[in-house]
């Protein structure tokens, strides 16, 4: 708690009141997780490769694939040590929901990381299998929604509706399988979208960016009752985790943009996704994350209309490939371009939700 610190400084020397504030913290909390993630990258990427921690791929995929065989997998430890340091170093830790956002981040994480493991060290294909992990979530999920309902108060089962000022409907106790399927949901939908580099950091980049506003405003009671959405206290703290996660995920993009120096592995998408999903809950913005994170939407309906198709008539496809990106690269889109293209539509999407706070 350095921002504690040097606040209490603020009798000495007034400029240190500057501290206390959370549009201050989350800045500096977006600059030191960037510096940490700028410093350690090299390091991380160095010991990936001597423990020979490299990317295993899918023999069925696209066949320029195979050349990025071998490169260091696993970088979401990269991000998660650098969102834990920076929040720990600026947020209020007096918080409950900060402590359940760092659960969320590294609990999946843990899940990620012993996924991974298995396969880059060990040598299993499949991993922790798809059962047993699924497992996992829904047990993380269950948790991080029981502390939700019990720390929320009022609000905790209420839901806003995107673009309508008076509709919000209560669900009582289905909030806790609703909770269940935003986060595992988001979870393999943002490990779904993770298959070229950085195209799955950018849109989770811009996602957290998103909430670092609307964490913001919920936690504000004049902008809130302003806005007519949920005052929910003490979330402007999720502001500065938010941040964290902002400069965290820029930093891993440093090393991650095309031609990438390393990957992020499930260790990083399923934290990512998980935790995306839970700040959603923890901000009342549940349904706007489905506009927020949109590419993560496309990229998971592509896989199960896929799918589904495939099932129902008996080995025809919708796409050449699944998920989506893939089918562009199928087509012969060179890689760079549907990233760039992708980030894009992710942008618009971000500036589409944000706009929902006032077209109501």
């Amino acid at each position: 708690m350095l921002w504690k610190f040097l606040y209490d400084l603020h009798v000495y020397f007034f400029p240190f009141n500057v501290f206390r504030y959370i549009t201050f913290r989350t800045i500096y909390a977006t600059i030191t997780a960037l510096v940490i993630s700028l410093i350690l990258g090299p390091w991380i990427i160095r010991k990936l490769r001597e423990y020979r921690v490299g990317q295993v791929i899918r023999e069925d995929g696209p066949a320029q694939h195979f050349k990025k065989r071998g490169t260091p997998t696993m970088g979401g430890i990269l991000i998660i040590l650098s969102v834990v340091f920076s929040t720990l170093l600026w947020a209020n830790l007096g918080s409950r929901l900060v402590w359940i956002a760092l659960l969320s981040l590294v609990g999946y994480g843990a899940i990620g990381f012993w996924d991974d493991f298995l396969k880059v060290k060990l040598g299993h294909p499949k991993g922790i299998g798809a059962r047993r992990k699924f497992l996992l979530q829904v047990v993380l999920a269950f948790t991080l929604a029981f502390l939700l309902y019990e720390e929320l108060g009022v609000h905790s089962t209420d839901l806003l509706v995107p673009f309508f000022k008076r509709v919000s409907p209560h669900l009582g106790l289905f909030y806790i399988p609703f909770a269940l399927l935003v986060i595992v949901g988001t979870s393999n939908a943002v490990n779904l979208t993770d298959g070229m580099d950085g195209l799955a950091i950018v849109p989770a980049t811009i996602c957290f960016a998103t909430y670092t506003a609307i964490a913001y405003l919920v936690g504000h009671a004049r902008f809130a009752h302003y806005l007519n959405i949920f005052y929910v206290p003490g979330a402007g703290e999720l502001a500065v985790f938010c941040g964290a996660l902002v400069g965290a995920s820029l930093g891993f993009l440093w090393f991650n943009s095309y031609p990438a120096q390393m990957f992020m592995g499930d260790t990083g998408s399923l934290s990512l996704g998980g935790t995306l999903g839970t700040v959603a809950l923890m901000t009342k913005h549940e349904l706007l994350l489905v506009i927020v994170g949109g590419i993560f939407v496309i990229e998971t309906l592509s896989v199960i209309l896929q799918v589904g198709y495939f099932k129902m008539t008996g080995g025809k496809r919708i796409f050449r490939m699944a998920p989506i990106h893939h089918h562009f690269e199928q087509k012969g889109l060179p890689e760079p371009k549907i990233i760039v293209r992708f980030w894009i539509i992710s942008l618009i999407f971000a500036l589409v939700a944000l706009s929902t706070l006032k077209l109501r």
